[in-house]
């Protein structure tokens, strides 16, 4: 199988890059933090060392099975991990997924909407997906009001590897990119 080389996106705050192993350490402390993993799953315990290095190689497997993936934010700035963002479509999956996580002490500054926009811009205006949907934990306000100030919509409710999940979506059509940021895809 052909490696397939990881694109970098740039907005006006942040790198979109692909995640390296030198992102262990923040991975693992962004995946200890209660709040940040809250809503993921079923309410799962913070994860070890093991498990966040064991997500990384899905990531990036992910990238090279599926041609897409997760990006590591960083901090134009100042070069610091914010957390990740991209895509997610595993065998089985209800649709093409938009997610992401930040640490906590980013949370508030726009950051996940400028990330998650530009990934969305690339979803559909490189990759010419025609839906993009977000799978969202139905007490996770703060997730809920980001996707729908990106445009998607409520669409169901539906039971996801055995929880319950508000599916959001959004369509090409529906979509508004903004225009495009400097330096784009690369």
């Amino acid at each position: 199988m052909e490696q397939l080389e990881i694109p970098t996106l740039e907005t006006e705050r942040l790198f979109l890059r692909p995640l390296r192993r030198a992102d262990l350490d923040e991975y693992v402390a962004l995946n200890q933090d209660p709040e940040v993993v809250r809503y993921l799953g079923a309410g799962l315990e913070v994860w070890d060392r093991g498990r966040a290095w064991r997500h990384l190689a899905f990531l990036q497997g992910h990238w090279q099975l599926a041609g897409t993936g997760m990006w590591a934010l960083e901090l134009k700035e100042t070069g610091s991990f914010v957390g990740v963002v991209g895509f997610s479509e595993p065998e089985g999956w209800p649709g093409f997924e938009l997610a992401g996580k930040l640490a906590r002490r980013w949370w508030g500054l726009g950051l996940a909407g400028e990330a998650a926009r530009a990934a969305l811009v690339y979803a559909f205006e490189v990759l010419g997906k025609e839906r993009v949907i977000s799978l969202v934990h139905p007490e996770n306000e703060a997730s809920r009001r980001l996707v729908e100030r990106l445009g998607e919509r409520l669409i169901d409710r539906i039971d996801h590897c055995g929880w319950e999940r508000l599916l959001y979506g959004i369509d090409r059509e529906s979509f508004i990119a903004p225009p495009a940021p400097a330096g784009g895809a690369s």
